[in-house]
């Protein structure tokens, strides 16, 4: 047994990635207070990496396959990691993220937070938000690839379905629930929480409880062989277990029975109901034997009030403690404030100026208050020079409190905080429970690309019939795709005038004049190659006039554009430093779902050109994040040309990464192939996604990962067996040999 380190601060979770070729013996994940996730070998007590990107403590972890990570955090995110790389971020949370899971499904995850609910992500995307519990969700168990089991600080343990629906509703704990864990081949599990007990649940009820020697019992696992692991705050590690061989010592269980005699139980927990010292019977109460195992049964003895436990499976009553009057250990009671999705002792309200508005101080009496002051100013970028007199605040509102030392010995591992040790100091107010975690003739837009008689040996992209090519058996001709896909068919003269059509009709706010159609025309005839003229700053100020005209007739206008920005000076011009921001903008207001098919269509159109040129590429790579956002929104129509478009756009961005190989935006262009992958039908759309996926993975065993941990190899399969086009089922071939 050795000690690792590699955290400046406490640990707060621990996971085991399973066993892999590379690490035979698996490796183990930490998630610590430092913001960090340190990641060892078995036999090193030093990290082999650090995973760094979240912005505050990590939480909770859980390992999935193919070497997938899931982490979550106080910072309201949960991220996926492959390896030493975050792969994408989980956002949508408004909370901490105390609980995730990896679903057996792949590319299924679930998240539970403070704010009360738990999400369903598939390839990075929200599919689901479950409600119904009434407080901080605090842990998750899988119970099948349909069913899971949620915990929270409302002492109720939920069974949901992946659909959505909440099955069963358990209740006994009557405190905080902190950690849930199941049994391994069923639907049995256990539960323990902040009172005293580790509770085991059978057939959906309880049917045991033990209650140990400490206020909180902050983790449970069931081990393969069935035996139950918690941890609890008196810094001890417990095993419980069925079985005969493998169960301790007469001395040592009588050591148990001793500690949990000698502990002090708290009234205002509330662990043992309403308690009336006048009205409990004496010793001779503990004649009668129980009616369950873990009933508790309280006595008056000499003025003391005892409670007891009854144990079926030894017919009698054990004693688990004194009750005495001390701090109290649930929210109410202790005075602990949720602020953030974290417990504090106090949250101020501080007003700067009358006029103003508000802040939010949270402070722990274990915090220095200067160290606070100063973080608070800097968090709310306010004037230093208040640094004494929010200080001399925290001290006067909280008259000085500090912690007793000894509290520091059992420090809170989740917030770092000191709490309430039972035994410690009973009769003092000032170690108040802290939460673990807690911390055809008629212009028609787009339709003259596909108006073309397929040609042999024709371009696989353009959509124009199958591409049949005998090499294409043994050769795989598909990706690596080098350059960008364009929408380059076109009919200027329909174009143009659809324009002189409904600039007729337009406001005289946006009406264009004689001259201006002319010097349209002229920018469609150097960028369409008709002409040898190199395009006019008038020329694109013009164009840039016609783009921004109302919804409802702008759509010929977004056609020149989607023409024009093939040609280099167009494309310098709008993709530049001076004018990309307005650019962007633009196009991604037409990315509406709501909004007209043909504007949509268009400026996906748009986007797919920009990548010809160098500026465009570096626009539309620096904007990606948000680009591919909004344009993953167009899935959802029935529109097969938009489709099209949205999977040339997704294939365009594989291109660049494939330059660049940027494992985050490869991350987040397989998230959108996996998504649009289950709506889109038209299989030219489909061919393109397949040669992007491709594109992607191409000589990159992360992003094959990556992929298999999405589950998009079960996704595409059945385009194996398309017949026609037979590129379709050729390039799916290819693709599924790389993974």
């Amino acid at each position: 047994m050795h000690c690792m380190s590699g955290h400046s601060n406490f640990v707060s979770c621990v996971c085991i990635i399973p066993p892999s070729d590379l690490y035979p013996r698996g490796l183990i994940a930490t998630g610590g207070n430092d913001h960090n996730i340190c990641i060892f070998t078995v036999d090193n007590p030093a990290p082999l990496y650090v995973l760094k990107g979240h912005k505050n403590t990590v939480c909770s972890l859980s390992s999935g396959k193919f070497g997938t990570l899931l982490s979550g955090s106080w910072d309201t995110t949960a991220k996926v990691w492959l390896n030493d790389r975050c792969m994408m971020t989980l956002q949508g949370h408004t909370a901490a993220i105390w609980a995730v899971k990896i679903l057996p499904e792949q590319g299924l995850m679930l998240t539970g937070s403070a704010d009360k609910t738990v999400k369903l992500w598939k390839a990075g995307r929200c599919e689901r938000t479950f409600t119904g519990h009434e407080d901080c969700v605090r842990g998750l168990a899988i119970l099948s690839e349909m069913e899971f089991l949620s915990c929270a600080n409302d002492a109720s343990v939920r069974r949901w379905q992946i659909s959505g629906e909440c099955l069963q509703v358990y209740y006994g704990h009557t405190n905080y629930i902190y950690s849930i864990s199941v049994f391994p081949h069923c639907k049995d599990f256990v539960t323990t929480g902040e009172d005293r007990s580790l509770r085991i649940w059978k057939q959906g009820e309880c049917a045991q409880t033990i209650r140990l020697p400490a206020q909180s019992v902050w983790c449970c696992c069931v081990l393969d062989n069935g035996d139950i692991v918690v941890g609890a705050s008196d810094g001890i590690i417990r095993v419980f277990t069925e079985s005969l061989e493998r169960t301790a010592s007469a001395e040592e269980i009588q050591a148990f029975e001793n500690e949990l005699s000698q502990a002090s139980i708290d009234p205002k927990t509330g662990d043992l109901g309403d308690i009336n010292a006048d009205d409990l019977p004496g010793r001779e109460h503990l004649k009668d034997p129980g009616t369950r195992d873990g009933q508790t049964r309280l006595i008056k003895d000499n003025g003391k009030i005892e409670a007891y436990q009854w144990s079926v499976s030894e017919g009698r009553w054990i004693k688990i403690g004194d009750v005495v009057g001390s701090s109290g250990a649930t929210q109410q009671t202790s005075g602990k404030v949720l602020f953030e999705g974290k417990e504090y002792d106090y949250v101020f309200t501080i007003d700067v100026n009358e006029s103003g508005p508000s802040y939010k101080l949270p402070y722990n009496i274990t915090d220095d208050p200067w160290l606070t002051a100063y973080n608070f100013l800097q968090k709310n970028d306010l004037n230093p020079m208040f640094l004494d007199q929010v200080a001399k605040f925290i001290m006067d509102n909280t008259k000085g409190q500090t912690l007793l030392s000894t509290s520091a010995q059992f420090s809170d591992p989740f917030t770092g905080a000191g709490r309430y040790v039972p035994g410690s100091s009973s009769g003092s107010s000032m170690m108040p429970a802290a939460d673990p975690f807690t911390g055809a003739g008629r212009y028609v837009p787009g339709s003259a690309s596909n108006a073309v008689a397929p040609v042999g040996g024709v371009d696989p992209y353009t959509g124009m019939g199958a591409y049949q090519s005998a090499a294409a058996k043994v050769e795989n001709i598909y990706f690596p795709k080098k350059d960008a896909v364009t929408f380059d068919q076109a009919n200027p003269m329909q174009i143009l005038g659809k324009l002189k059509e409904l600039n007729g009709s337009a406001t005289e706010e946006h009406k264009l004049t004689e001259d201006d159609l002319i010097t349209l025309e002229k920018l469609l005839s150097a960028t369409c190659n008709t002409s040898a003229e190199t395009p006019t700053a008038q020329q694109l100020q013009t164009l840039w006039r016609a783009v921004n005209w109302p919804e409802d007739i702008v759509f010929p206008a977004l056609d020149i554009l989607r023409l024009s920005i093939r040609h280099p000076t167009v494309n310098e011009n709008f993709c530049s430093e001076k004018d990309h921001v307005q650019f962007i903008i633009l196009l991604l207001k037409f990315l509406n779902p709501k909004g007209k098919q043909a504007n949509q269509l268009l400026a996906l159109r748009a986007l797919c050109n920009c990548f010809v040129s160098p500026a465009g590429q570096k626009l539309m790579m620096e904007q990606r994040d948000e680009i591919m956002t909004q344009a993953i929104e167009m899935k959802s129509g029935n529109n097969k040309n938009i489709h099209i478009a949205l999977a040339t756009l997704t294939l365009n961005y594989a291109v660049c990464l494939l330059k660049v190989n940027n494992i985050e935006g490869k991350a987040q262009c397989l998230s959108v192939i996996s998504t649009v992958m289950e709506v889109v039908q038209d299989l030219e759309a489909i061919f393109r996604l397949l040669v992007a996926l491709g594109t992607l993975i191409s000589d990159d065993t992360n992003a094959v990962q990556l992929a298999k941990s999405l589950g998009v190899d079960s996704q595409i399969k059945k385009y194996a067996s398309v017949s026609e086009p037979a590129k379709v089922k050729e390039c799916c071939r290819f693709v599924l040999n790389l993974l």
